[in-house]
């Protein structure tokens, strides 16, 4: 089954369209979607390493688009869509003291949120909520999602190769320590 799945994402990755799709996770993975566009852009890199840069491209601007939605939000819609959206990832209760302490690390909080697998949504959402200067949320967004996305694809990029057949090798225990990370970023979430 894994195997199959990992296939499919492959032969996705190689669709003509496999730009839009990127496009569309990475936007609304910044605001209400809780699987990152990585699980798309790796194999799409791996699939065509000469485009690595553009996909990466593609990602961070529709991901930092995302995240203007993501504190549009959390400004304008916080009781109605922010706080559903928080409580579903478990911080309804962490919400109050977050917002007194949050943009005092405001830069820090969008930087991290947005070069780790930490959900990107939570920052972006609290960080309108709380009221953070729109230029520091975005200024901040640009450098740690550029960070993120073109580091994947600049190391795909040149280890694409190695990297894939290791992966299609081990499948089983890439698809555990994909899920660890996603699983460890979502308990950051609780324990944050």
């Amino acid at each position: 089954m894994i195997r199959r799945l990992y296939q499919s994402t492959i032969a996705m990755a190689e669709h003509p369209r496999a730009m839009w799709v990127l496009a569309v996770v990475a936007f609304i993975e910044s605001s209400i979607f809780p699987i990152p566009p990585d699980v798309l852009m790796i194999p799409m890199i791996l699939a065509r390493p000469h485009r690595a840069w553009a996909i990466a491209g593609i990602a961070m601007l529709a991901s930092v688009v995302g995240g203007l939605a993501g504190y549009a939000i959390g400004a304008m819609a916080f009781e109605q869509l922010g706080r559903p959206i928080l409580e579903t990832l478990g911080k309804s209760g962490a919400m109050a003291e977050f917002s007194t302490r949050f943009n005092d690390m405001g830069f820090w909080a969008v930087l991290a949120a947005g070069i780790t697998p930490f959900p990107y949504k939570v920052i972006t959402i609290m960080s309108g909520w709380t009221g953070m200067a729109l230029s520091t949320f975005l200024l901040t967004s640009i450098l740690a999602r550029g960070l993120r996305f073109f580091i994947v694809a600049g190391l795909l990029w040149k280890y694409g190769a190695p990297v894939r057949g290791f992966i299609e090798r081990r499948l089983g225990l890439m698809f555990v320590l994909f899920f660890i990370c996603l699983f460890g970023g979502f308990l950051l979430v609780r324990v944050l």
